[in-house]
């Protein structure tokens, strides 16, 4: 039998652009709460400030983010996106110890390396090797808001936690 990590989809290489997607635990609605939505934007300003990614494209939905984005360089021993990982599920820890005991139980994992599991594991990474399947993806990311499972916006670019607004109006709200 082949070892799982054969099957990983999270492999990214750096110096590639990458569409990506990382999913929430459970698939539980965390960053319904933009409190938690801003963690991600930290997150990938403290990244890109310190030039180990450059982001092309996102939307941060209620249970999961796609990012369009390359990573540039390793940060320290660890990839980019695993310092985005690991980063975020720490702030939600923290910001749950303090709002929200109950809730914070249901990330919990029996694990020798780790109390609680924030992100679900293995992140969809695909690599964009074409201009049509980048914009592809980029309007995948951009609609998504706007899709009858979500309605959380008519337009695209209603939705502020995305880089709709950008593409479609030239407006920058985040600036990683």
């Amino acid at each position: 039998m082949t070892d799982s990590i054969d099957f990983r989809k999270s492999k990214m290489e750096i110096g590639e652009i990458y569409f990506w997607t990382a999913t929430i635990n459970g698939w539980q609605l965390l960053l319904k709460d933009n409190s938690f939505k801003n963690v991600i934007v930290d997150s990938l300003r403290h990244l890109s400030n310190l030039s180990k990614i450059d982001v092309f494209s996102f939307v941060i939905m209620p249970n999961h983010v796609h990012i369009i984005w390359r990573l540039n360089e390793m940060n320290g021993k660890e990839s980019p996106h695993t310092s985005f990982l690991k980063f975020t599920a720490h702030d939600f820890k923290k910001r749950l110890a303090t709002q929200d005991e109950n809730t914070l139980t249901s990330y919990v994992v029996d694990a020798v390396n780790k109390d609680y599991e924030f992100w679900k594991r293995d992140s969809l990474a695909i690599l964009l090797f074409t201009r049509d399947v980048t914009y592809q993806k980029m309007d995948y990311i951009h609609h998504n808001p706007c899709a009858d499972k979500w309605q959380l916006a008519d337009e695209p670019s209603d939705y502020f936690y995305s880089s709709a607004k950008f593409y479609e109006k030239g407006l920058v709200i985040f600036r990683f």
